[in-house]
């Protein structure tokens, strides 16, 4: 079992920037690829990065690509998604996900995660 919970989120102003950590307990040490979603209210859930343990392997949907960075620090077990340049719909409830047996090339958002946290709120105000 790995156990993921969510923090950072927050009320920013579009042009802001938010730090959005996940902590992975349990056994994170087995997890190969971590993944950030974001759903809105009405919407569904999509895909917003993802990362390989190798911290190399990095993978961010199109939405975000420039503006978002995933990070991780393995001493830690936390995984980090770094917003920039917020806009109004960036707002959603992000989702930090786990799945132990992804291989490399497949660590995506694409594909079904095995663990998933609470969730922390994000919203942009215009």
């Amino acid at each position: 079992q790995v156990q993921l919970m969510e923090s950072g989120g927050g009320s920013v102003q579009a042009g802001g920037s938010l730090r959005l950590s996940c902590a992975a307990s349990g056994y994170a040490y087995t997890v190969n690829c971590m993944g950030w979603f974001r759903q809105a209210p009405g919407k569904e859930r999509e895909g917003v990065a993802a990362i390989y343990r190798d911290g190399v392997r990095l993978y961010y949907d199109d939405s975000v690509k420039g503006r978002f960075t995933i990070s991780q620090d393995n001493t830690k077990n936390t995984v980090y998604l770094q917003m920039n340049s917020l806009k109004p719909e960036d707002s959603a409830m992000y989702y930090c996900a786990a799945d132990p047996a992804r291989s490399y090339y497949s660590c995506t958002t694409g594909g079904s995660f095995d663990y998933w946290g609470q969730g922390t709120q994000v919203t942009v105000s215009s």
